[in-house]
């Protein structure tokens, strides 16, 4: 947490959003794409349907238009046009604040609830995405069966009041240190500083 804290003092949310909903519909595109990618789209696409009233007027076929270059596009655009509608019909237009109702949202897993509940809400959570899993994994931190068992381990070992922050800063770190190619658990300096007697690459199970 200290080296993490002293690379990443203020981590920023790596998806670029406007508000609650933007954040919400940026997450769910983001599903197997990369950051970068989605914040390639979402401009012209919250530029029309910034709120899920135009989101849902738009539809699923211009949605679909759009977010084209993303993967998985025709079951995001049609979990977008249904979860538009719903907030509409069930929640007056309105994010709901809790991990059961954005759960139960048309393409809304737990990890996607779980980003919008830390970062618009401010509830500790820690979504484990791949980055997590694998560095986890390569630190000792989880014996890595799953995401939910990750996701577990870490929040056991981490008070909440750090979740928010250092989800976020694992996933710079995974990024930019300890890669998926670059670093197999003996090359990055966290790595090296944990484990200096660490010969062995380690194998990570993925996701």
């Amino acid at each position: 947490m200290e080296r993490l804290a002293d690379l990443y003092p203020d981590p920023p949310i790596p998806l670029d959003h406007r508000d609650e909903f933007t954040l919400l519909v940026a997450v769910l595109l983001s599903a197997q794409c990369t950051d970068k990618k989605v914040n390639e789209v979402t401009p012209e696409l919250f530029e029309v349907a910034g709120s899920p009233l135009t989101m849902f007027e738009l539809g699923e076929a211009k949605i679909l238009e759009i977010i084209r270059p993303l993967g998985l596009s025709k079951q995001k655009a049609s979990a977008l046009a249904k979860l538009s509608g719903l907030l509409i019909e069930r929640h007056d237009s309105q994010v709901p604040q809790s991990f059961p109702e954005l759960e139960a949202l048309p393409g809304v897993g737990h990890k996607t609830a779980s980003v919008v509940m830390a970062q618009a809400f401010g509830v500790p959570a820690f979504p484990v995405d791949t980055h997590i899993h694998r560095l986890a994994q390569r630190w000792g931190l989880t014996s890595g069966k799953n995401v939910v068992q990750t996701e577990a381990d870490l929040k056991k070992l981490f008070p909440a009041e750090s979740w928010n922050d250092l989800h976020l800063q694992i996933i710079f770190y995974g990024r930019e240190h300890c890669t998926a190619r670059g670093c197999d658990g003996t090359k990055c300096g966290l790595c090296q500083e944990l484990y200096p007697r660490r010969r062995k690459p380690v194998v990570w199970i993925k996701p």
